[in-house]
């Protein structure tokens, strides 16, 4: 779940390089900079409440639809497959506004507000359906303006400071996970007290708050940004942006309750991002070619991890909703009660248990020249995720009046979450060490925009599992959801064998790539020697 956005970042220190100001500014008088520090900490608390809006809002709107609204599984699943697609789409557009329209340091709390306007919305009691479907649209919009822009906020806070960047990613990464464990245990709690809006209007509460800190410490971050943000502010340019936003808004909420126009919309989007791939092929040197297709190779395994991780809000969310005992026990004594999307808590609870684990292990066999490729880890990143999903899928052995112990879903998000680590978490990493800088833009668009394209394909799975409105018997339910969850395994042991199969060629072209590089930064060196000389 959280693991994209360290490596979305660290892409962004990578790829991106900074471009000085226009003499007029570099003449003015800069203001003076707060520490590194201060900085950090009001893009990290900002993070920290986002996450928390938007993971509250996932934890509870697929069961709203189904409980509340009255969409049977299969609509509710679509809906929020086509929904969350766009949102992972929508940084493409989102980061370039940053760079290049508004300014990093104003679009990120711009987008904050935008999503404070979307979760308000959901807050609102009202039996009008496009009403829903437009605050999925603003929601859409304000994390298209938000989750990138966020990211480089961090990496220009520490540009130029190698040595600091890794631990205020870790730190950022942690921002991501404790937002995120809060609200999806918080949010499903309120909800169950207080009532659905009352969930959704936590959500919003946590952007208020955010919101309220950055602007109190706005001033810590004097001088950190892009070039618009040096620059006075565009009235016309806002108004631009804000008008298409808006525009994009009804665009959104058309598109979430038309199947057929989803469906044509991420096929198209599917050809563009090949096509970007196929160009960027056609145009490479041989070495760039090889990277490119290690690229793609490892792209299309992390976007088919990314059909079991939408699993999480829709069929693990309903089958806890349906078929798990929410009774906590141990050794018959019963310690807490779950509400069913509180079990979507376990992710980001499993993954900061796992990562220094995961980090230490990298760490110790990288030192002994033991360390595997990125691609051996994709593969075993398939061999716990199926381990996982199988356990989700025996649980019914032992099931009592259709319903499973809630520590099928404890160990089965624990290899879940450790899969994720493996493949999710060094997706963007593969994209930075294999796509040439010059093309880093490009790539990292068609990256989230196929990842957009992936939740949607999930919820299409999850819809395998879809229970008719007049099942209500656990038992015949308990059947449907462990059948999709074990062809869900089987699905993994499929990527472990295609992962493990091509890993001689990932070795072929991983040395093609860097033998490539050498030849060209030797070159390259040369030349400044030569010109050095002259």
């Amino acid at each position: 779940m959280c693991v994209r956005t360290r490596e979305t970042a660290r892409h962004a220190l990578r790829s991106a390089r900074f471009h000085p100001p226009p003499d007029h500014l570099m003449n003015a008088v800069a203001p003076a900079r707060a520490s590194q520090t201060r900085s950090f900490s009001t893009i990290f608390l900002i993070e920290l409440w986002e996450r928390f809006g938007y993971y509250g809002m996932a934890a509870i709107l697929v069961l709203f639809m189904v409980e509340k609204v009255g969409f049977d599984d299969s609509k509710a699943n679509l809906i929020w497959g086509a929904f969350t697609g766009l949102v992972y789409a929508a940084p493409a557009i989102g980061g370039w506004i940053g760079d290049h329209v508004l300014g990093t340091r104003r679009t990120m709390p711009i987008g904050a507000a935008i999503l404070a306007i979307g979760y308000l919305m959901l807050s609102i009691p009202s039996d009008n359906l496009y009403f829903l479907y437009a605050s999925m649209g603003v929601i859409v919009v304000g994390n298209g303006l938000f989750k990138a822009n966020a990211a480089n906020m961090v990496r220009r806070i520490y540009e130029g400071d190698d040595a600091k960047i890794d631990s205020a990613f870790t730190l950022y990464y942690m921002a991501v996970n404790i937002g995120s464990t809060v609200s999806m245990l918080l949010t499903p709690w309120i909800k169950d007290t207080w009532g659905w809006h009352a969930g959704f209007t936590v959500c919003c509460a946590g952007l208020l708050l955010g919101l309220i800190n950055y602007v109190m410490m706005l001033r810590t971050l004097n001088g950190i940004g892009s070039i618009p943000d040096e620059q006075p502010v565009r009235w016309d340019r806002l108004a631009m942006v804000l008008a298409i936003g808006l525009a994009c808004v009804f665009v959104v909420a058309f598109v979430v309750q038309h199947k057929a126009i989803t469906d044509y919309t991420m096929g198209i989007a599917g050809v563009v991002v090949l096509g970007i791939f196929a160009y960027m092929i056609a145009n490479g040197s041989s070495g760039e070619r090889a990277g490119l297709l290690a690229a793609l190779v490892l792209m299309v395994e992390t976007l088919l991890f990314f059909i079991f991780y939408g699993q999480m809000s829709t069929s693990l969310t309903l089958f806890a909703l349906r078929n798990v005992d929410l009774d906590q026990h141990l050794f018959g004594i019963t310690l807490w009660t779950w509400s069913p999307g509180q079990y979507q808590a376990l992710n980001p609870i499993w993954i900061m248990l796992l990562s220094p684990i995961l980090a230490w292990a990298y760490t110790h066999f990288g030192k002994t020249g033991r360390d595997l490729p990125i691609a051996a880890k994709f593969a075993l990143g398939f061999v716990v995720v199926a381990l996982g999903f199988f356990i989700f899928g025996i649980s019914g052995l032992t099931a009592v009046d259709g319903k499973v112990s809630s520590w099928y879903m404890i160990w089965g998000y624990g290899f879940y979450s450790l899969g994720e680590l493996l493949v999710s978490g060094l997706g963007l990493a593969v994209m930075a060490r294999y796509v040439p800088a010059r093309m880093g833009g490009f790539m990292m668009g068609a990256y989230f925009v196929a990842t957009g394209i992936s939740q949607y394909v999930a919820s299409i799975v999850a819809n395998f599992a879809a229970i008719p409105e007049n099942l209500t018997d656990p038992l015949e339910s308990l059947a449907i959801y462990t059948k999709l969850f074990n062809n869900l395994g089987l699905l993994a042991v499929g990527g472990t064998v295609v992962a493990f199969a091509l890993l001689p060629l990932m070795k072929k072209l991983s040395v093609t790539h860097s033998a490539q590089e050498t030849v060209e930064h030797s070159a390259a060196g040369g030349l400044r020697a030569v010109t050095a000389e002259e």
